[in-house]
């Protein structure tokens, strides 16, 4: 007969309950009571239903976490592991999360999700980056087919012609959608010289934008080292992503809009200046002729003629060499503002395809015919010119 010694016993037990590996990580439901905050700010209370109670322990971090304190009497479901309290020789659920009852499974890993991120700081408005102000890559995280990734390509190319795109294609639901999308998050990074990502989705319902709540998503956004603009759902649908990233956008059109700059508010920017050098050159003349007429009228006061006629030469050569240099720096500009213009001019599509040019993709696959080997017979082909769009089919190829 083995006689046991009490300690020894209870780290007995204590070693079988966290040693299994459903007790690590458990979901507990049930009516709280006793509910009280110690002064060193961790929370003790028990759960309870009408077979049996739970001692639960909630250390001061987790306290923070909480959106709102529970009532005695409140239902509630707390998540965490369960572990003996070997002084007391009692088994406890030491609680790292707890909420009002009610909300669904998804609803409650939501919640719990979000408060543990907030937690680590990956929400906080300080770590969250500035967007760069002249990109020249811009990576776009999103589906390959549908209207997002066109509408973001019609942004842009309309905005600011002079960016790269690179679509880093992924699905947006489904089972693998959470891998991929960090999967593409890393693949741009790891491509070196994108400015800034785009990670979007069109509107859906909730379990369609389900990957953007998941954690692995949001570390991936958070560990990202481009800044991110996450344009998820509609307008009214906020997502883990959308609070991680380094800005939030209502659509996709919206977020191409926030990357890039304008091109025709950078020409009106350019002509802005160069009134404001005109104005400044034409006040400069003023007050140098208001000077010159001055010194003019102290001179014959003071009648040395000779005086008066150096003076009016000296004069009259800073003028020439203020005049000068204020036509030499308008021409300049001038020539700058003429040069961006052409360059501006030279890269619109527009232009391009009125010269007689033509884009031509294949319907399916929505790839852009860059060789006849990539055509097959009876291939549908849609062609755009520079008045419309047509359709045609292989005859042979």
């Amino acid at each position: 007969m083995e006689i046991w010694e009490v300690s020894k016993l209870t780290r007995y037990v204590k070693q079988l309950i966290e040693d299994d590996a459903r007790l690590r990580d458990v979901w507990v439901e049930g009516e709280v009571s006793n509910f009280t905050i110690s002064m060193s700010g961790h929370a003790f209370f028990t759960l309870k239903d009408v077979g049996s109670q739970l001692r639960c322990v909630m250390f001061r971090p987790y306290v923070l976490r909480m959106k709102q304190r529970p009532a005695n009497g409140d239902l509630g479901v707390a998540r965490g592991p369960i572990r003996v309290y070997e002084a007391q020789g009692t088994y406890q659920l030491y609680a790292e999360f707890l909420a009002p009852a009610g909300l669904g499974a998804a609803q409650l890993r939501l919640e719990e999700l979000l408060a543990r991120l907030e937690a680590e700081g990956l929400f906080d408005d300080s770590r969250k980056r500035p967007l760069p102000r002249w990109p020249r890559r811009v990576g776009v995280v999103t589906s390959a087919t549908g209207a997002v990734i066109h509408d973001i390509h019609t942004v842009i190319a309309r905005r600011y012609p002079l960016v790269e795109i690179i679509l880093a294609p992924t699905p947006v639901q489904g089972d693998d959608a959470v891998p991929r999308i960090c999967q593409a998050i890393d693949d741009l990074n790891r491509l070196g010289g994108v400015d800034v990502i785009i990670l979007a989705r069109g509107g859906g319902s909730r379990e369609d934008l389900a990957a953007f709540n998941e954690e692995q998503v949001a570390r991936a956004v958070f560990a990202s080292r481009a800044p991110i603009v996450s344009a998820i759902g509609h307008e009214t649908d906020t997502t883990v992503s959308d609070l991680v990233a380094d800005q939030r956008a209502p659509t996709p059109s919206a977020a191409a809009e926030l990357v890039v700059p304008d091109a025709r508010e950078i020409r009106a920017r350019l002509d802005g200046l160069r009134d404001d050098l005109r104005w400044h050159a034409r006040q400069a003349l003023a007050r140098a002729s208001a000077d010159v007429a001055e010194r003019a009228k102290r001179l014959h006061r003071h009648s040395p003629v000779e005086e008066i006629k150096r003076r009016r030469n000296l004069v009259a050569e800073i003028a020439n060499r203020t005049l000068t240099a204020v036509h030499h720096g308008l021409s300049i500009n001038r020539e700058r503002v003429r040069a961006r213009d052409v360059q501006l001019s030279s890269l619109d599509p527009k232009d391009v395809l009125r010269r007689g040019y033509s884009l031509t993709w294949q319907v399916d696959s929505g790839d852009v015919v860059r060789s006849v080997a990539q055509i097959e017979e009876g291939a549908r082909l849609r062609t755009r010119v520079a008045d419309g769009v047509f359709e045609s089919r292989v005859i042979s190829g």
